[in-house]
């Protein structure tokens, strides 16, 4: 099966900027397709994730965290269709990230970042290595964005569900 390739922290404000789709067309090996601009890639061909890690993290230009998981997995998450009823428009962005390990799902979900006054992060559920929820479209969610590994202890990269859904048109035969 496929694997889904997650790069943490590239390509945002100006810093650590490259270009994933000359890294996809550099591992033409393992069929990879470049999914936007945020460091997401598809790798179709059959490889481990071990191999698959390595091989990235040698031809990117600086350190990045290099996360990985089965495209069985982003397509059964899709296939459950967890956003449905969830709010979602203009003002709101429903997200997915992923955690570089499997953690236990905190005590109380859903829960909101900041927990008191008018959220900006709303986690509904965690589920294997997805963590799921919204967030609101301003400046200040990048920050809790980046608080909720804190919060579950795991460090994870975050897509919005829109990618996600690309990644699974990628992985449909």
């Amino acid at each position: 099966m496929a694997h889904v390739v997650l790069l943490k922290g590239i390509n945002v404000g100006g810093h650590r900027s490259f270009r994933p789709s000359e890294l996809a067309k550099s591992l033409k090996k393992y069929d990879v397709v470049n999914v936007g601009a945020a460091g997401t890639l598809v790798a179709r061909q059959r490889v481990s994730r071990r191999d698959l890690q390595v091989e990235i993290k040698r031809r990117l230009p600086f350190e990045a965290a290099v996360m990985v998981c089965s495209g069985a997995d982003i397509l059964r998450l899709v296939s459950e269709d967890p956003f449905a009823g969830k709010a979602a428009g203009a003002g709101i962005v429903q997200f997915v990230s992923l955690m570089a390990e499997r953690r236990p799902a905190p005590r109380r979900v859903p829960f909101d970042l900041p927990a008191e006054d008018r959220w900006c992060v709303r986690v509904l559920r965690v589920q294997n290595r997805f963590v799921l929820g919204l967030h609101r479209r301003e400046m200040r969610a990048i920050r809790y964005l980046g608080q909720l590994g804190e919060v579950l202890d795991v460090e994870l990269t975050t897509r919005s569900w829109s990618t996600i859904l690309a990644v699974a048109r990628v992985l449909q035969p």
